[in-house]
């Protein structure tokens, strides 16, 4: 969704309140959606105080986003622009920025935070693509760009840009690709994890000279022995190293950001 194109007050309202049907499992009556869910109502009072801020309205439009936090535990600019469909799931602790742009049927989840990284004007606050899921506890900060389709892991704190059709993990948040599988939005279990893929070749490589040396140390005697076994390690083990190397590499360097 781009600046200065919000969807209709009313359209997006009725948007919401369909996509908590289609993607909330716990979702089993309107009346109890109505009432009982406190993203949906910070939404609600949302689209009324950015649709005052955008009429350049003083002091009422801050007053209901006040209102919304002291009721919800949301906390969302007036200013922050959010399109039709988005789903905020328990919501407690979420807070975005004045110049945050959300996209059509974003799915964010509690504790996450769409802010800023200093005191800097202008655009200072993330833009999502459409169909971007933020889990748990997740920190998106500064004015960076999230494309369509992205899922951020729970936890993570991504403070670059990020392609679309990518999975984010991590701190700092690191791009997994995930091509040829789809994800369901609901599947967090399922998000691979860099950051032990990593401990795991270091782990695998330690247990390796590990062995080597308890080889070298047992075989000392006989120095035909340890020749012999030095000149195997050497030809078997470049491939494998190679491909560790690049595990650790795309690691540090961001796996794709």
């Amino acid at each position: 969704m781009q600046a200065n194109q919000m969807p209709p007050l009313f359209s997006a309202l009725r948007a919401d309140f369909k996509a908590i049907f289609e993607r909330d499992p716990a979702a089993r009556n309107w009346l109890e959606v109505l009432f009982c869910y406190p993203g949906l109502q910070a939404l609600a009072l949302h689209r009324m105080a950015h649709w005052l801020f955008s009429g350049n309205v003083p002091f009422l439009p801050r007053l209901i986003s006040h209102v919304a936090r002291f009721l919800t535990g949301i906390e969302i600019h007036p200013g922050a622009q959010i399109g039709q469909g988005v789903v905020i799931d328990h919501g407690m602790g979420v807070v975005i920025g004045e110049t945050a742009i959300i996209g059509n049927y974003a799915l964010i989840y509690q504790g996450v935070t769409l802010g800023g990284t200093g005191k800097e004007t202008g655009k200072r606050h993330p833009t999502l693509g459409e169909n971007v899921v933020v889990g748990a506890g997740a920190k998106v900060l500064g004015n960076i760009q999230v494309g369509n389709n992205v899922r951020i892991g729970a936890g993570s704190v991504v403070l670059r840009s990020v392609p679309s059709d990518c999975t984010v993990v991590g701190v700092p948040g690191r791009v997994v690709y995930r091509a040829g599988e789809r994800v369901g939005p609901l599947e967090h279990g399922t998000i691979p994890d860099p950051e032990a893929d990593v401990i795991r070749v270091l782990v695998d490589r330690l247990e390796q000279l590990e062995a080597q040396m308890r080889k070298l140390q047992g075989s000392a005697e006989d120095p035909e022995e340890v020749s012999a076994e030095s000149e195997l390690v050497t030809v078997g083990s470049p491939a494998r190293c190679r491909l560790e190397e690049k595990v650790i590499e795309e690691f540090l360097g961001g796996a794709g950001i």
